[in-house]
């Protein structure tokens, strides 16, 4: 170990910081990883006038640690502060006085003690560190981690991390009119692709193949420091790190240590400023002005590029979106179009004209009890056309076109992640690999496994070797379980209560609104009704969503999982069950519950004895669906995914800048570097906290684009227009907001797309329900074809009102001071019933049967349709292109030719030096067989040792 510090007669080689701020202060070593923590030293109550027991230590300004392959000695690496502690290898300097430490120096030197035996651990593995001076009374340090050529090759061959080859082979494309269409396409999208360096040959692939020391010779290796590269190395750093362990507390790897507050953070460093007049380019800054900016919304994402950047896991996502986005073009066209259709129709809509038609004096039943009067039908006009721009034949198309595009996206999905995989080499990602990077036990686990230990030993002492086997069982967790249940069925019903609490809102404004004495007031109850219990129900989903997020949370994290695979698993479950009942359960309300238990006239459902239940508007209640989900779906969109996806990272760095500014003293530091380093600028960026947001809001957002889009065609268009800027908006989080994240590999998105999947299939029967019950596509269907007498719709509105005898209202539920002639015998009301001169006056009608068969039967026959179409979709698209299929066939077959011929040289060089060095042998010239013995790297040029040593090089 060698130790250099800079004491106080060296300070000016302080300054001389390396130039690009990711390399140790000699300028040649990279810094691959980076820990900081915030210290507070203990003063030492010396007499006045006493100087610090070591003051070339408290002037010191930097410790450069090298790996020497020892680990005696390792205790010297840390700087003697004051003369507080000494190594414990090492006798305490004389001069120090010892005096008693509070609680909080108490923390803080077991704290310091975790520290240096963490970081002696991490020199003994091989990293060579370097830390920051700690020459204030208390504040931020950083320790800086480089890994150098053995520690890379050694944990890149453990980790099995596939790397290129001295092998290039050629890729062979799809000949005929698709290649012809594929060229036409490229020239027509060159000014919408990013310029970033691109592969100079397009057609020829490099053979990748898991690292291994023994065969290093099969790579391509120019330089070793760039080999590498810097995404590879945090990466291969990180797995140490969370390797690793201390004996205090037991804990093990980094998760552990900044869990316990012994370190604040752990990142790798971007690729330096993103922004900046210098010419030197980066990946960072290419990613921000070829992605990361608002101006380039109309280009394509540097899908390889950001894989290289971020890792496989994020690049994956970018990808999933991009393809979204791209899905959401032609469903939008569609959209519009459907729209266009009812505008056009509207003017030609029959029932909508007699509905208008003043001599058409439908008297309608009254709206509420006492207050409210009779009403003419032709009041509604307005409702009844806008109705129609939704409600017309085209939307059933539309259901059953979004219903096979969902299933279309997820094969193209499907075939666009298996070609990322050849080409990002990740098809043959071993299974051992997956399961060695997410075999890490959580933080948590270790501490509640630690608990269970200790608890087990105070009991009995004996079977010590139980502990090495020791796990977490299902009686351990049983209480983590119990509470998720109780709490999950408990926020569902807040959920239920708080749509039970709009409805309760709906109901008794709108009765509060008919007793107003003012004209306008009383005419536009339903609009303002609607308008403002829309709005409520936002801000309350809005709410409950973040408070949803952090309950799933603490909920996953009290069930102790052991590994961050399962974690993040069980968190997205449990958050999407949440999220989804909280943001779709208004919508399902209105779709399928609102105006079914109403009653009749005569007979009214009440709530809280006095208030009828709501109906729904005279032209159904589509429109009113049609309100709801779009005011929910623009608002959470424009609110929640964009003002507190933008506001809150900056409100949060704020809050932790005046923080760090409140907690440290103002004191001078003259060994600190003028210019910021980039570990320094990394630090203020918010920590990234993982993808699961990212995807909620987009898999909540295809709910909404899928689940009732027959009430809302324009629901692709705006999801469209709110993704175009939601992958800019991401992209600059990521690029300028958020401190690196670590690289991780993954074969595709995971249970996301599990989700996706079922959000299809579950939106095949919604909608064929909204068609079938919440429209009035049957009841016409069934009009046209059954009842109506010349095979029209004229007469449709009289047909669906039924007649009600107005004499058998209830006493005192009558209209009181009603405008209308005393002479009004019957009134309308619109439902399927018997009339008033029947036997069986206000039963169900014959229709009313018969339309509800109908119903039922559309439904069955909608759903069995399209999950067939969507079936033979499936199955007509295969899931992994032809091309890619031949070409991992192809690659395989190249590996192995390419070993044999490696193996086969390498033997034929060897055999060449075993025959000169017979020849030197037998003309007697030694130092020419000792220089051919070393060469051959065998055992004095024996013959078995020269099979063993081909043995070893020809397994393939």
């Amino acid at each position: 170990i060698i130790n250099n510090y800079l004491g106080g007669t060296q300070g000016g080689a302080v300054d001389k910081a390396s130039p690009s701020g990711m390399h140790f202060r000699d300028s040649k070593r990279k810094v691959d990883y980076v820990l900081a923590y915030h210290y507070r030293k203990r003063l030492a109550r010396h007499p006045a006038g006493a100087g610090s027991p070591e003051p070339t230590h408290e002037s010191a300004s930097l410790a450069l640690v090298s790996n020497g392959g020892t680990g005696k000695g390792c205790a010297e690496l840390q700087q003697q502060d004051g003369g507080q502690y000494a190594p414990q290898e090492q006798p305490r300097p004389l001069g120090v006085e010892v005096i008693e430490l509070g609680p909080l120096d108490t923390l803080e030197e077991e704290k310091r003690l975790q520290r240096e035996e963490y970081e002696r651990n991490l020199v003994e593995v091989g990293l060579e560190i370097e830390k920051d001076p700690e020459n204030k009374s208390q504040g931020l340090s950083f320790v800086r981690i480089h890994a150098p050529w053995q520690v890379l090759s050694r944990e890149a061959e453990l980790l099995k991390i596939k790397m290129p080859t001295k092998k290039m082979y050629e890729i062979t494309e799809e000949g005929g009119i698709l290649k012809t269409l594929n060229e036409i396409w490229c020239k027509l999208t060159k000014p919408l692709q990013p310029q970033v360096p691109q592969q100079e040959n397009t057609n020829m692939k490099s053979l990748s193949y898991p690292f291994s020391r023994e065969k290093i010779y099969l790579y391509n290796i120019k330089d070793k420091d760039t080999f590498f590269d810097n995404a590879t190395r945090s990466r291969i750093v990180r797995e140490i790190l969370k390797r690793v362990s201390t004996k205090a507390r037991n804990s093990t790897g980094i998760g552990t240590l900044i869990a316990n507050h012994v370190y604040d953070a752990a990142y790798p460093l971007h690729d330096g400023e993103y922004e900046g007049q210098n010419d030197d380019m980066n990946e960072r800054k290419l990613l921000y002005r070829e992605w990361a900016r608002y101006g380039v919304f109309y280009k394509f994402q540097p899908i390889d590029l950001i894989r290289k950047y971020f890792g496989e896991k994020i690049g994956l996502y970018f990808a999933w979106l991009g393809l979204y986005t791209e899905f959401l073009i032609p469903s939008s066209v569609v959209g519009i179009i459907v729209f266009l259709y009812g505008c056009i129709t509207i003017e030609g809509d029959i029932p909508s004209k007699e509905m208008c038609d003043q001599h058409n004096a439908f008297t309608m039943c009254p709206l509420c009890d006492k207050f409210c009067d009779y009403w003419n039908l032709s009041s509604a006009c307005a409702t009844a056309r806008a109705s129609h721009l939704f409600d017309n034949p085209a939307t059933v198309f539309f259901s059953i076109f979004m219903a096979l595009w969902a299933t279309m996206f997820l094969e193209q999905w499907k075939r666009l992640q298996m070609r990322l995989s050849y080409f990002w080499d990740l098809t043959g990602l071993e299974e051992e690999e997956v399961s060695f990077l997410s075999e890490h036990p959580r933080p948590e686990y270790e501490t509640k496994l630690l608990q269970k230990k200790l608890k087990n030993k105070s009991i009995t002492t004996e079977n010590s070797n139980e502990d090495e086997k020791e796990k977490l069982t299902w009686s351990d967790r049983m209480p983590g379980y119990a509470a998720n249940f109780g709490l999950i069925l408990f926020m569902i019903m807040l959920t239920f209560s708080a749509v039970f609490g709009v409805i309760v809102y709906r109901i008794t404004t709108a009765a509060a609104l008919s007793f107003s004495t003012n004209e306008t007031t009383r005419s536009n109850v339903r609009v303002t009704v609607t308008a403002t219990a829309v709005i409520i129900n936002l801000v309350v989903i809005l709410i409950l969503d973040e408070i949803y997020g952090a309950v799933a949370k603490w909920l996953t994290e009290i069930e102790v999982p052991k590994t961050e695979k399962t974690f993040e698993e069980r968190l997205i479950l449990k958050a999407f069950l949440l999220k989804f009942v909280n943001s779709y359960a208004p919508i399902f309300y209105v779709a399928f519950f609102k105006g079914r238990f109403v009653g009749r006239p005569g007979h009214y459902v009440y709530v809280f004895e006095g208030y009828r239940m709501e109906e729904c508007a005279p032209g159904g209640c589509l429109m009113e669906l049609c309100i709801q989900l779009s005011i929910i779906m623009l608002g959470k969109q424009l609110i929640q995914n964009n003002l507190f996806e933008i506001g809150i990272p900056k409100l949060k760095k704020l809050f932790r800048k005046l923080k760090d500014e409140r907690t440290e003293p103002k004191e001078m530091d003259t060994n600190q570097s003028k210019d910021p380093q980039q570990w320094d600028l990394d630090y203020i960026l918010e920590p990234f906290t993982g993808l699961t947001p990212e995807y909620m809001e987009m898999i909540i957002q295809f709910g909404f684009v899928t689940l009732f889009v027959a009430s809302f065609p324009l629901a692709p268009l705006f999801a469209l227009l709110n993704n175009i800027i939601e992958v800019r908006l991401d992209a600059k989080k990521f690029v300028t907001e958020l401190r690196r994240p670590d690289t991780v590999r993954a074969k595709d998105i995971g249970i996301w797309y599990n989700i996706l999947s079922g959000i299809g299939k579950l939106s095949v029967i919604i909608n064929a329900f909204v068609i079938a019950v919440t429209s009035d596509f049957i009841p016409r269907l069934m009009y046209q074809y059954a009842y109506s007498q010349n095979g029209t719709m004229h007469g449709f509105i009289n047909h669906t009102l039924s007649y009600f005898n107005v004499s058998h209202l209830k006493a005192g539920t009558q209209p009181e001071n009603s405008l209308f002639a005393q002479d009004v015998l019957f009134c309308r009301f619109k439902d399927y019933r018997e009339p008033p001169w029947s036997q069986n006056q206000y039963e169900f009608s014959k229709q009313y049967w018969a339309v509800l068969s109908a119903r039922l039967a559309f439904v069955i026959l909608f759903q069995n349709l399209v999950m067939f179409l969507s079936v033979l979709v499936d199955w007509i698209i295969p899931d992994i292109p032809k091309d890619i299929s031949e070409q991992i066939k192809k690659e395989k077959s190249v590996l192995l030719d390419f070993f044999l011929k490696e193996e086969h040289e390498k033997l034929k060089l060897i055999e060449s030096f075993i025959a000169r060095d017979k020849q030197k042998h037998k003309s007697g010239t030694k130092g020419e067989r000792i220089r051919a013995a070393s060469f051959c790297q065998f055992n004095r040029c024996q013959k078995g040792s020269f099979a063993s040593f081909s043995s070893q090089h020809t397994e393939v």
